[in-house]
């Protein structure tokens, strides 16, 4: 299939795509945690880190196959999601914040310091098995999953405390167990998503998954609005997009990129799609023009004579 879009498709186009697939699946769960559970988390970039070393580890040295090093990526950065959420989920708001900005630096810090990564120099020689259409099954996958989620029990009782804590605690909701489950299933999309970029780019450096990426990550969850997941989507393609779109003025880019941000939080402050929710305003259109569609009988008007 890969070799079927390369004859019709130009090979950057395709790297491009792909790229934006994967960090699709990384912002689908930040969303998750950030956007619908409401816990701010600057370290989302930590998790997709983890991952991608865990994935890129079992291939290399154990042998295994491609979706299961990306399964045990997802597994790796959910546990590290466990571990990190219960003893911050005590924490609210900019404290939770600054305490997974400590954990991803922690996590960094210890990349950089272990030989079986490469340390500071990086980790080389990882198979290429990252394929667009593999990249944008996966993402839809996650899109699926993520309004599953959302429109289950599961994901009301995380809305429920997004909204107010204390009252979802009244009403009978395990804060502290919806609240770690929320960063153990976010942190694994993170993690899967890690694992598909070890594959794509072949290297790895522990630099790349700084606070620069963590941030970067949070943009496009609020770009294009907390808690939508089309808003999600759009930030994603966006934002992956722009620093593409704007190469020909190489150095004035990243001062277009924050121009266009200041631009957002004054006039759009709730995201581009926050706020606004597609399915119930598609599922109207879909039923309108049924509605033409549908022969008219008797009087015209649908009534029968």
């Amino acid at each position: 299939m890969e070799e079927l879009l390369r004859q019709y498709m130009n090979l950057y186009y395709i790297q491009v795509l792909t790229l934006i697939c994967i960090m699709m699946i990384a912002a689908l769960g930040l969303h998750l945690i950030t956007g619908v559970t409401g816990q701010l988390s600057f370290g989302h970039a930590a998790f997709v880190g983890i991952g991608a070393y865990a994935a890129a580890l079992s291939n290399i040295h154990w042998g295994l196959p491609f979706l299961i090093c990306v399964l045990l990526g997802g597994l790796a950065a959910a546990l590290a999601g466990v571990l990190v959420g219960f003893p911050s989920m005590r924490l609210t708001g900019d404290y939770l914040g600054i305490a997974t900005l400590g954990f991803a630096e922690i996590v960094r810090v210890i990349l950089m310091n272990m030989d079986i990564t490469g340390g500071a120099r990086g980790l080389a020689g990882i198979p290429r098995e990252t394929t667009l259409v593999l990249a944008f099954v996966l993402a839809a996958v996650a899109i699926w999953t993520m309004y599953r989620i959302q429109d289950s029990r599961f994901g009301r009782a995380l809305v429920a405390i997004r909204e107010d804590d204390i009252a979802a605690e009244c009403n009978g909701i395990n804060g502290l167990w919806y609240k770690v489950s929320a960063f153990a299933i976010g942190s694994f999309f993170a993690g899967v998503a890690g694992g598909l970029y070890a594959h794509f780019l072949q290297y790895l450096n522990p630099s790349g998954f700084g606070f620069a990426k963590s941030f970067e990550i949070l943009t496009f969850v609020v770009l294009g609005g907390l808690g939508s997941i089309p808003g999600t989507v759009l930030g994603t393609t966006i934002l992956t997009l722009l620093p593409e779109v704007l190469r020909f003025s190489a150095e004035y880019r990243m001062m277009m990129y924050g121009l266009l941000m200041v631009i957002m939080m004054i006039f759009r402050p709730r995201g581009l799609l926050g706020g606004v929710d597609l399915l119930p305003l598609l599922k109207r259109m879909l039923y309108s023009l049924r509605k033409k569609q549908t022969p008219l009988n008797g009087d015209g008007n649908g009534r029968s004579v």
